[in-house]
């Protein structure tokens, strides 16, 4: 059963004011406008706020927004790759076809957030809190959920070798149409994992197990 996950509440989106953002301050608030085509770069500051915006085809780089705030958020076609967005708390936001290659979203809480055609290699989610998130179609290779809490989130037809969820209890993550083929995680976190019968030597090793093929075959 897929989980029911609020999408973000942006009424009237196309009479969204364009908004153009040059320097952003610590504790600044932004809503209600759409940001989009530029490159915002070389930012540091803490606790920025989003509220009702959507960012299309921009591009951040080379930047600190520590503890930032997102809540009913839109990236589409963005290029966050790298950006240090540790502490964020995100809700009701949507990623869209956007980069996010080691995106450092660690110690994050995440609740209603859906990520979508997305490239987050290397990106790292450690010590995260999720209710309610969906990564569907996504490439995750070798991105980190080290001791995450991964309350109701689903990994749908994702690209997840390598990824390390070591600490993360697994029991009803559904993996079996994601492809890998290897995964960083403790024995003891697998109990209730969902997974497909062709995935299941990924998971041999683990256990210590040999696998013995028979010669005649």
């Amino acid at each position: 059963m897929k989980n029911k996950i609020d999408p973000p509440q942006i009424n009237d989106r196309d009479s969204l004011q364009s908004q153009q953002i040059h320097t952003l301050t610590s504790k600044e608030e932004i809503s209600q406008c759409l940001i989009s085509d530029c490159l915002i770069e070389d930012q540091e500051a803490a606790r920025v706020s989003f509220d009702k915006v959507i960012f299309r085809n921009v591009t951040i780089a080379e930047s600190t927004l520590n503890a930032i705030e997102l809540t009913d958020v839109i990236f589409e076609n963005c290029d966050l790759s790298n950006v240090n967005f540790s502490d964020a708390f995100v809700h009701r936001t949507e990623f869209r076809n956007c980069k996010l290659t080691g995106t450092d979203f660690s110690r994050g809480r995440f609740q209603n957030v859906r990520m979508v055609d997305c490239i987050g290699d290397f990106a790292s989610f450690r010590f995260g809190k999720f209710k309610g998130t969906a990564f569907a179609n996504c490439r995750l290779v070798s991105s980190d959920y080290y001791q995450a809490n991964l309350n109701h989130v689903e990994f749908s037809e994702c690209e997840i070798d390598q990824a390390t969820l070591a600490g993360c209890k697994l029991k009803e993550i559904d993996l079996s149409d994601c492809s890998f083929s290897g995964l960083n995680v403790d024995i003891e976190d697998l109990a209730g994992c969902i997974i497909s019968a062709e995935q299941a030597a990924s998971f041999v090793g683990l256990m210590g197990l040999i696998i013995k093929t028979d010669p005649e075959l």
